[in-house]
C-alpha cells in the first residue's frame, strides 16, 4: 500500500481498525534497478512512524473494509452476483435503472436504484459488457507470476528500514521482481516480465527438459535466479505449497484503460475502470480515489449542486487524469528496467496527458518548443523526467547532500530546477546531482501520494470536490 492509504482510512473513520489489525508495517521501500549500484530507498515515515504504510493480505483488508461499510450503514449482500444491468435511453446517454442478480442459494432477483457504482473489479461489467470500451495497454503486455515463502530473511532488520519490501530488476532486463513481507509470516514473491519474453523463456525451458514438461513453477523458480538481491533474502526460505491456497499463480495482459469512466447516473471505479501495473502499488490508491470522486459527484448531483452531466464528467476526468499520472511514472520505471525506449503514445489519451503535462510543462519548456497538444517529444521528455524518481538514493545520502548544499534546494515546496540549474548547484558532485534530480522529479508528482485532499485542487469545468464527512459534494471554484 502507498502512504496515502492512511488519510483515506482516516477520512472514513477506519484508521484505527487498520492499525489495530496487525498488518506488517511498511516504513518505506527499497528499489534496485541497476545491479552495479546500491539500491535506492524511499522513507515513508519522515520521522513519524504513523506516516508509514503497510503490506496487507487482501482478503483480510477487503473484509475489514466491507464490515466497516456495513457498520456505517451500507446494506451488504454476500455470495451475490450481478448478471445483467438494464438501461434506459436518456438522449445520447444510457442510464442504468436496475440489475438482475443471482445468489449462491439459487435465488434470482432484480434490484432497482437511482445511481450505479461499478466496483466489479477486473470483470468491469459496465465497461466490458455494455460500453465495450476497454482497451489493453499496448506497451504493458506483461505476465506476472507469484507465490509465497516462509523462513525468509528480512531487509535490514532492526534498523530504520526494518523489513521493508524489496523490488529488483531482473539481470537480463526482461522485467522485475517483488518481495513483500506479510503479517502471517509469509512473504509474497512475484516476477513481472514482458509476455512475449516470458513465452520465449518457457519454450526454451521445455526444450531443455527431456520430456518437455516445464511448469509455471519451474519458470517462476528460474526467474528468481535472475534477481540476486531477492534470492539472497530467500536463501533459507521454503516455497509454501499445499495445492489449494498456496500455489504458483499467474496473470497476463492485465493493464488496461477505457475512454470513459462515468455517465448518466453511473460511475466506474477501481479495477473496473482501469489498471496499470503492480509495480507502483497504485491499484488500491486509484480505487480509493475513484470511490471518493464517485461519492462526491453523486452527492453533488443529488443535492442539485450541479447538473448530473457536470457531476459525472468531474468523476470521469479525475479518474482518467490520476490514471495517466501513474502510467507515466510506471512507464518511466520500465524504461529504466528494460534499458530501452518504451513506445507509449498509443496508451496515453491526449486530453488526459495535456492535463497532467501542465505540471511537467515548465520543466520541459526550456528544452523544446512545444505546443499544447501531445507530441512524442513531450512524452519522451516527461518519461525521462519521471525516471529520476527512482534514482538510487537513500535518506542518509539525501541528508549528507543537504549538509553540503543550500538547504532550500531540497525542500519539497522549492521551485523545480532545470538540468542546467542542477549542474550548477551540484558543481561536479555526482551524489548531489543524483539527489537533486530525484527530489526534482518528485515535486510535480507528490500529489499522487496524497489522499482525499488531492480532489480539492485542479478544477474540472469550474468545480472542485468538497471533502467533508457528511457534506460531500462539488463546489464552484469561484465560491471556494
Amino acid at each position: 500500500m502507498l502512504p496515502s492509504l492512511n488519510s483515506f482510512m482516516r477520512f472514513i473513520g477506519a484508521e484505527e481498525k487498520l492499525r489495530d489489525h496487525g498488518f506488517t508495517t511498511k516504513l518505506g521501500a527499497a528499489v534496485k534497478f541497476n545491479q552495479h549500484k546500491k539500491e535506492g530507498y524511499t522513507d515513508f515515515t519522515r520521522g513519524d512512524v504513523r506516516n508509514a504504510s503497510c503490506n496487507v493480505i487482501r482478503s483480510e483488508f477487503d473484509n475489514m473494509l466491507l464490515r466497516h461499510a456495513e457498520e456505517s450503514g451500507a446494506r451488504v449482500f454476500e455470495e451475490t452476483k450481478i448478471t445483467d444491468i438494464e438501461f434506459e435511453t436518456n438522449g445520447a446517454e444510457m442510464r442504468p435503472t436496475s440489475a438482475t442478480y443471482t445468489r449462491k442459494n439459487g435465488e434470482v432477483g432484480v434490484v432497482h436504484f437511482d445511481y450505479l457504482v461499478d466496483a466489479s473489479g477486473r470483470n468491469g461489467i459496465v465497461s466490458t459488457k455494455y460500453l465495450k470500451n476497454r482497451k489493453m495497454n499496448q506497451s504493458l503486455h506483461n505476465l506476472a507470476c507469484w507465490g509465497y515463502w516462509t523462513g525468509q530473511k528480512q531487509y535490514m532488520p532492526n534498523s530504520s528500514r526494518h523489513n521493508a519490501p524489496w523490488f529488483e530488476s531482473l539481470t537480463d532486463e526482461s522485467g522485475w521482481a517483488w518481495f513483500i513481507p506479510l503479517h502471517n509470516g509469509t512473504v509474497s514473491v512475484g516476477i513481472v516480465m514482458d509476455s512475449s519474453i516470458s513465452a520465449q523463456k518457457k519454450a526454451e525451458g521445455r526444450k531443455a527438459t527431456s520430456d518437455g514438461n516445464y511448469t509455471l513453477r519451474d519458470h517462476y523458480l528460474d526467474q528468481i535466479q535472475l534477481v540476486p538481491g531477492l534470492k539472497a533474502l530467500l536463501e533459507e526460505a521454503t516455497l509454501k505449497e499445499d495445492g489449494e491456497h498456496y500455489v504458483i499463480r499467474s496473470a497476463a495482459d492485465y493493464s488496461y484503460a477505457a475512454d470513459k469512466y462515468a455517465g448518466d447516473h453511473y460511475r466506474i471505479i477501481g479495477d473496473a475502470s482501469a489498471f496499470i501495473d503492480p509495480f507502483f502499488s497504485s491499484g488500491v490508491h486509484l480505487a480509493l480515489l475513484g470511490g471518493l470522486t464517485a461519492a462526491a459527484s453523486i452527492a453533488a448531483s443529488i443535492k442539485k449542486q450541479c447538473a448530473e452531466e457536470v457531476a459525472w464528467k468531474f468523476h470521469d476526468v479525475k479518474v482518467a487524469t490520476a490514471y495517466t499520472r501513474f502510467l507515466l511514472v510506471v512507464m518511466s520505471a520500465y524504461k529504466q528496467i528494460r534499458n530501452q525506449s518504451v513506445a507509449v503514445l498509443s496508451d496515453v489519451d491526449e486530453d488526459n496527458f495535456d492535463r497532467v503535462f501542465d505540471i511537467f510543462r515548465p520543466v520541459i519548456q526550456g528544452n523544446s518548443d512545444v505546443g499544447k497538444n501531445l507530441s512524442e517529444n513531450e512524452l519522451e521528455r516527461t518519461i525521462d523526467f519521471c525516471k529520476d524518481i527512482f534514482a538510487p538514493t537513500d535518506p542518509e545520502m539525501i541528508e549528507a547532500v543537504g549538509a553540503r548544499l543550500r538547504p532550500e534546494l531540497l525542500a519539497a515546496n522549492s521551485p523545480i530546477l532545470t538540468n542546467e540549474e542542477i549542474n550548477i548547484e551540484s558543481q561536479g558532485d555526482d551524489e548531489a546531482r543524483i539527489v537533486l534530480h530525484r527530489l526534482n522529479a518528485r515535486k510535480p508528482v507528490n500529489q499522487m501520494y496524497q489522499g482525499p485532499d488531492n480532489l480539492q485542487v485542479g478544477d474540472v469545468g469550474g468545480y472542485v470536490a468538497h471533502i467533508q464527512v457528511g457534506a460531500l459534494g462539488l463546489v464552484e471554484v469561484a465560491s471556494t
